[in-house]
């Protein structure tokens, strides 16, 4: 059973102001779920009409209808959990590494964290104004992802004017992407969804480079920047393994 404080709560936990106050986000479906308990992170309740295996501690029982009203998804799934939010680890400056300029979209950013872990990128920067990791439908689009990407929020500009790796930003105007040879470390900007890279964090870009159109019209303006990174962190992969 789900008491009226339990809903209350779990509800509350749509808006970010709500997750920072309590230090928690949810969670849904079994695989989700398992996914974070596998990678350590701290379960503070569970509710379920199908209870995984050797969960005990705060695991509450519940009717399809129960969920149904707790659930975030349109099309309930069979648990629902609460998880602390787990506190960031040092941001280590190497590797390769994705970051986020304003990235507003919760679907583009639970992909974009899929991608990195898809692509053994462990960390991934966000703008202070990029959507938050930890918002429910981030968290569902991520399939658990979340769990291995160090994700870190910070002042992008700052830590690109202090950082020396390369830096690499999409262009129209920049190098071909299938003709370059990219190193195993740098930082690849990503920008907003309607208006690109911010003029303050192209001044501290230092790499121009371009995914090509292969189209007869050249019309298309853009990619979406989910399908942008996909393209950029295969790249820089299979640059790395030539």
């Amino acid at each position: 059973m789900v008491s009226k404080s339990q809903t209350k709560l779990i509800t509350s936990l749509q808006q970010k102001k709500y997750r920072e106050q309590t230090g928690l986000f949810v969670a849904e479906g079994p695989k989700v779920i398992a996914e974070l308990l596998n990678e350590g992170f701290v379960l503070q309740s569970l509710f379920s009409t199908d209870p995984p295996e050797n969960v005990a501690k705060n695991h509450f029982q519940v009717t399809d209808a129960e969920l149904k009203k707790i659930s975030f998804l349109k099309t309930a799934n069979t648990s629902v959990a609460l998880f602390e939010i787990p506190k960031p680890k040092p941001l280590q400056d190497s590797g390769l590494i994705i970051a986020l300029d304003a990235v507003r979209d919760p679907g583009n950013l639970g992909t974009i964290i899929r991608l990195c872990d898809w692509f053994g990128v462990q960390q991934l920067l966000c703008s202070e104004d990029t959507a938050d990791c930890f918002n429910p439908k981030v968290v569902q689009a991520t399939m658990g992802s979340l769990a291995r990407v160090q994700v870190h929020y910070l002042s992008l500009s700052e830590f690109l004017s202090k950082t020396k790796l390369p830096i690499y930003g999409g262009f129209m105007d920049g190098k071909n992407v299938y003709s370059e040879k990219f190193p195993k470390d740098g930082v690849v900007i990503l920008g907003n969804e309607a208006n690109g890279v911010s003029e303050a964090i192209i001044q501290k870009i230092t790499h121009r480079i371009t995914i090509p159109r292969f189209g007869k019209t050249q019309k298309t303006e853009s990619l979406n920047v989910a399908t942008a990174a996909a393209i950029l962190l295969s790249e820089f992969r299979r640059s790395i393994e030539k």
